[in-house]
């Protein structure tokens, strides 16, 4: 059974930095593109970062030039680089991973706390 398995949220001051991780298991991390979003109390989950299967990456304009996203396919994992952080980033974020060629396949984590103090 697949899985997703988030890690390296928490609490950090306003300015801060933190790294989430994400590995999956039974998957050829190769095949997929990878992305992190998140969902902030009150407010729909939005895409934060994404990596496709080439390294070519987007980012959603609020974090441009703070968050890096990066991946180890070797360890089937994806990373989120977080620095400056803003209360605003205040939300839970997951990982996901989706396969788009041949049969479609689309995994979610379980989701890690970002909590940014002012």
């Amino acid at each position: 059974q697949v899985q997703l398995v988030e890690s390296g949220g928490g609490l950090v001051q306003t300015g801060g930095s933190l790294r989430l991780s994400c590995a999956a298991s039974e998957i050829s991390g190769s095949l997929y593109d990878m992305n992190w979003y998140r969902q902030a109390p009150g407010k729909q989950r939005e895409l934060v970062a994404g990596i496709n299967r080439g390294g070519i990456t987007n980012y959603a304009d609020s974090v441009k030039d703070r968050f890096t996203i990066s991946r180890d396919n070797a360890k089937n994992s994806v990373y989120l680089q977080m620095n400056n952080l803003k209360p605003e980033d205040t939300a839970v974020y997951y990982c996901n991973m989706e396969k788009v060629l041949g049969l479609r396949r689309n995994y979610w984590g379980q989701g890690t706390q970002v909590t940014v103090s002012s």
